[in-house]
């Protein structure tokens, strides 16, 4: 069974994730990240819905949204998904269910919990052994929070709310990889950064 929902309120956060059915790939190649950044970009618009954090995976998502209007944030995963995975059948003559489940949601209350939430969605890409440094992720909003690109799928008021530089920002996404419990070689590669 489900869990409910949350309330959805202007002004406030929220994480949405969700994977692959039997963790399968439901991105297979560049243009299927692209399709549903373009998705992103047009809903978060049409919604009144900013981007916080986000990260593509090959086999997951995650999202952190503020909610600006009275659309609910669950409308993002909802359309985006929805016509992707439309998209996907057709171009993989793929039937069944895409994804594990529906999306899951959290609605962030505590403002620390939303600061971790970023750096742990930027470095989940090293987590999972993709990349030794989140800036080699592409699809993610990482190199626009340290700027070194220019994306529409970012807040700059946010991270200059809350850190004093990019570089800062970047100090505090490494700071956390490097205490984790990763492979020596990316442990290795980060402490040299």
């Amino acid at each position: 069974m489900s869990k409910p929902r949350p309330a959805y309120l202007p002004g406030h956060y929220y994480h949405f994730y969700n994977r692959g059915a039997h963790r399968v790939s439901i991105f297979r190649e560049p243009e299927n990240y692209v399709f549903v950044l373009h998705k992103i970009e047009k809903y978060a618009k049409k919604y009144q819905l900013t981007l916080i954090a986000y990260c593509l995976m090959p086999n997951h998502y995650h999202f952190l949204i503020r909610q600006n209007g009275e659309h609910r944030a669950g409308l993002l995963p909802q359309y985006v998904f929805n016509s992707y995975s439309k998209a996907y059948n057709k171009r993989y003559e793929h039937s069944g269910t895409l994804f594990e489940d529906n999306y899951k949601t959290k609605h962030i209350l505590n403002f620390a919990h939303l600061l971790h939430l970023c750096r742990y969605i930027h470095g989940n890409p090293v987590k999972d052994g993709l990349v030794a440094d989140p800036a080699d992720w592409i699809y993610s909003n990482y190199l626009e929070w340290i700027g070194e690109r220019d994306g529409t799928l970012f807040d700059p008021e946010f991270m200059r709310a809350n850190f004093t530089s990019p570089a800062g920002y970047r100090e505090f996404v490494l700071d956390d990889l490097r205490g984790r419990d990763l492979p020596k070689d990316i442990k290795s590669y980060l402490e040299n950064l």
